[in-house]
């Protein structure tokens, strides 16, 4: 199939960031056409049938990260609810439950070393250079763990000076989820496209996009074939790889390298009842997050909500590690995690499980990992992305040079500022 019909814009990638540019270029008079690799929209935002854990469940983004402004503005406009975090953490270590009340250790001297810090180093070679004293050893491994926890991220790649920020205080900021899941947000921003005019096709995965003297076509692989004035590309860093681009293009997309990408596996496991909620005298009714040292270091509940689920979470480099293991195997690494930071027997978490799942994003071949993360050099990245080139623009979160990136919020904003750059009247190519 060729489509003749000559749209303005072509764009790639229905997830936060294409949706959100399309709703708006299509709210001002522009012809968009919207391809998605995938049978449904939403990308990195993964929804799971309510049926399967009780309650809209995430298996991709799920949280809502401090002042988000764009986010819960489209929360309001589109007439859903936030639920803010609630509940307690815990700590497990060696099968002993304790409140986790730790502090960074050489908290001051951090901080201090962060003030005076001028030039950016990947925090791995920030920690050598200023803490590589064996005192500090518990602050090199609490550090580490954050950057690889957290931003998903290497240490020996990532931006100090962009993680200086939330250790000097900002912290995480607010959190919460929607109450009806990420799903309904895309959902809404889906009606949205529509009801503008923007036009979606599923299942049109793109392999190459080629200039021309009218704009640009772009050839899916399936044979199909869409023009448009110019294209934008709202796709995981990994993929730009793997699309065939105008040779301008194709030299700005080079610098998608110096910026970091990180890959997570996600566990929803559903239990026929919160077991833990009184473990062995400890009332953990309000266990919000357990954090431990087994492989799967990082669990959640839904509080406040008392569904009995539990999330696990491993990202970083040591995702690599389980690279091989399908979803059986990931699913029993998750219980032998869950049984370590218990104390309990493995075969006793499978007598009460009733549904589990485990999601590897590096195995998903339109996302290839998780979400980016800044190293030394990808504020130049990002620069050098922002600019067009043979009438391909590049978009989505990794290109958000704000405090959130790689959220959902930094996908949103960035679907946005490419549609607002176009409008304002900037030129592709």
């Amino acid at each position: 199939m060729v489509s003749r019909e000559q749209n303005d814009f072509v764009i790639v990638g229905a997830g936060a960031a294409g949706l959100m540019a399309a709703r708006d270029l299509a709210r001002a008079g522009k012809r968009v056409v919207l391809l998605e690799a995938r049978e449904r929209c939403g990308g990195r935002i993964l929804p799971l049938p309510e049926a399967e854990f009780g309650y809209p469940a995430e298996g991709g983004a799920e949280f809502v990260h401090g002042a988000a402004t764009l986010t819960r503005g489209l929360l309001r406009e589109a007439g859903l609810s936030l639920s803010p975090l609630a509940g307690t953490s815990w700590r497990a270590d060696s099968g002993s439950l304790s409140p986790d009340d730790r502090t960074t250790p050489h908290a001051g001297e951090l901080r201090q070393a962060l003030v005076a810090l001028k030039t950016d180093l990947p925090v791995a070679e920030f920690l050598a250079q200023q803490f590589a004293d064996p005192r500090y050893a518990e602050l090199r491994r609490s550090i580490t763990r954050m950057v690889e926890g957290y931003d998903a991220a290497d240490p020996s790649r990532a931006s100090t000076l962009a993680l200086r920020e939330e250790w000097l205080g900002r912290g995480l900021g607010q959190q919460g989820r929607l109450a009806a899941g990420y799903g309904a947000l895309i959902a809404f921003l889906v009606a949205e496209c529509r009801r503008h005019g923007a036009a979606i096709h599923l299942g049109a995965a793109v392999v190459a996009i080629e200039a021309h003297d009218r704009g640009v076509a772009l050839r899916c692989r399936d044979g199909s074939v869409f023009e448009g004035g110019a294209a934008i590309l709202a796709v995981p860093l990994p993929l730009l790889a793997e699309i065939a681009l105008p040779p301008a293009a194709r030299q700005k997309a080079a610098a998608a390298a110096d910026i970091g990408f990180g890959n997570v596996i996600k566990f929803l496991l559903r239990f026929a009842a919160p077991w833990w909620a009184n473990w062995r005298g400890q009332d953990l009714s309000e266990l919000s997050f357990l954090f431990s040292d087994v492989p799967v270091r990082t669990w959640w509940t839904q509080r406040p909500a008392a569904h009995p689920v539990l999330t696990g979470w491993f990202a970083g480099p040591r995702t690599a590690s389980a690279a091989e293991l399908g979803t059986d195997e990931l699913i029993a690494m998750a219980l032998a995690s869950l049984a370590q930071c218990f104390a309990l027997p493995v075969d006793r978490l499978r007598q009460m499980l009733v549904a589990a799942r485990a999601i590897n994003w590096a195995h998903d071949p339109f996302a290839r990992g998780a979400y980016s993360y800044a190293t030394p050099r990808t504020r130049q990245a990002q620069a050098m992305l922002g600019e067009p080139a043979a009438g391909v623009i590049f978009s989505g979160e990794a290109l958000y040079a704000g405090a959130e990136m790689g959220t959902v919020e930094a996908a949103l904003a960035s679907g946005a500022q490419t549609a607002k750059m176009i409008l304002d009247g900037r030129k592709a190519g």
